[in-house]
């Protein structure tokens, strides 16, 4: 489990604490230490991408593509994405320096609405889906190795993963260096793991055993929809690319050590994960490969543990979102390349508009293509979580309306979460 879920909010805001000098108030803002250098960076983002995903999205994307060819085209795809995307990230991390990723970005470029939107859609959807995948992976696998096919049931799948949410949430709240100590030890077991299948995958080819590779491109499927829910699970197991954009504060030298570290994490998962593909084709038959769990049954989340579901349709859920939000990001970088107020600020890295249209016609397709095969359940959801947040922000938000006793309950949540809003922000 990561930390970045759990500090994302203290993260992309300045704390500020009042003095009393001669009877007059004055805020003082505290700006948080840039502490990380180019290895912090790195790792950072690796501990960001390599989860979950790796083991749970390879299902996903050969059910979507139906042959290992495509397969592997797919992840290379999804690859040549993530890494555009990550470019663009780095040109607009360096180009507006503050802590918020893209909320920051279309803040400045188009305003409150879709600012809040991306926030919004973070903290219900795509935080606590994260969260949620990752902890009925580690409930799947206890489950698995604890117990007989007899014993193993959804209910008890769905306790675990319960617990693991419970038990990541107290290991956080009672101590940053506990939590972080976690995290260093859930890296080492998950890439640990990662090279125990290399290793395999590399010993079967060295001794001639090739599994399911030889059979190529045979059995692909010709549904434009599978592709995206392909793309879907690929791109899920490379989500975390941007994550060093919230933080952007905290990086030492930042010009230089935003992009060196994104583009060397990108590189070595890039290489990390195809190796591992490759191995799970050596390894594993077809049939094998798709009726391993590593993607088993699922539920929404942990306030929707009741709610019956599938990982697939969670990341497609998040995938839809997601990309739709990356969506918004490109056209971000393309406003900021004309806008008088930011075309001629020097930049470090400048990504020329073609990636960043290519990265949008991409997005574009991702969340039109689902919708070809009919609306399916996953995506209704992520319509009306949508919808319930331009509810609330206009009435809450841009007329702010508010209820009695909600000053009150504003107060208490700073207090209790050490945050109070950024000095930047208009009142």
């Amino acid at each position: 489990m990561d930390l970045l879920e759990n500090n994302i909010i203290k993260l992309c805001i300045l704390v500020r604490t009042r003095t009393m000098e001669g009877g007059i108030t004055k805020e003082m803002e505290v700006h948080v230490p840039r502490r990380l250098g180019l290895p912090s960076g790195v790792s950072f983002i690796v501990g960001s991408i390599i989860g979950s995903g790796i083991f749970i999205s390879p299902k996903g994307v050969l059910l979507g593509t139906g042959s290992v060819g495509l397969c592997l085209v797919a992840w290379g795809v999804s690859a040549v994405i993530s890494f555009c995307g990550a470019l663009v990230m780095a040109e607009l991390g360096l180009l507006l320096p503050k802590s918020g990723g893209p909320y920051i970005y279309l803040l400045k470029a188009f305003g409150n609405f879709p600012a809040f939107m991306v926030v919004w859609v973070h903290a219900v959807v795509i935080i606590p889906a994260s969260l949620l995948v990752k902890s009925l992976t580690v409930a799947e696998y206890i489950s698995r190795a604890a117990m007989d096919d007899c014993q193993q049931t959804q209910g008890w799948t769905k306790i675990m993963a319960a617990f693991v949410i419970i038990s990541v949430t107290i290991v956080n709240v009672l101590s940053v260096q506990l939590a972080a100590r976690t995290q260093i030890l859930f890296t080492v077991i998950k890439v640990g793991g990662l090279l125990v299948i290399i290793g395999g995958g590399i010993y079967q080819l060295f001794i001639g055993h090739t599994g399911i590779l030889d059979t190529g491109f045979e059995g692909s499927s010709t549904a434009i929809s599978g592709y995206a829910a392909a793309l879907y699970s690929g791109l899920w197991a490379f989500d975390g690319w941007g994550n060093l954009n919230f933080v952007v504060e905290e990086l030492k030298n930042p010009r230089r050590n935003l992009p060196l570290s994104i583009g060397l994490s990108m590189l070595l998962v890039v290489v990390v994960y195809m190796l591992v593909n490759v191995s799970y084709f050596t390894l594993l038959t077809k049939d094998e490969f798709l009726s391993s769990w590593a993607v088993g049954e699922a539920l929404l989340a942990f306030l929707f543990l009741s709610l019956p579901g599938n990982v697939g349709s969670i990341i497609n859920m998040t995938g839809f979102i997601s990309w739709a939000t990356y969506g918004l990001v490109m056209v971000a970088h393309i406003v900021f390349k004309f806008r008088s107020d930011t075309k001629d600020i020097p930049r470090l890295i400048r990504v020329p508009i073609a990636v960043s249209l290519v990265v949008l016609v991409l997005c574009l397709y991702l969340v039109v293509a689902p919708f070809l095969d009919g609306l399916h359940t996953e995506y209704a959801f992520a319509f009306s979580v949508l919808a319930l947040g331009a509810l609330l922000y206009f009435p809450f938000i841009y007329f702010r309306f508010s209820l009695p006793g909600s000053g009150f309950v504003y107060q208490l949540l700073q207090l209790f979460l050490d945050v109070a809003p950024p000095q930047h922000i208009k009142e």
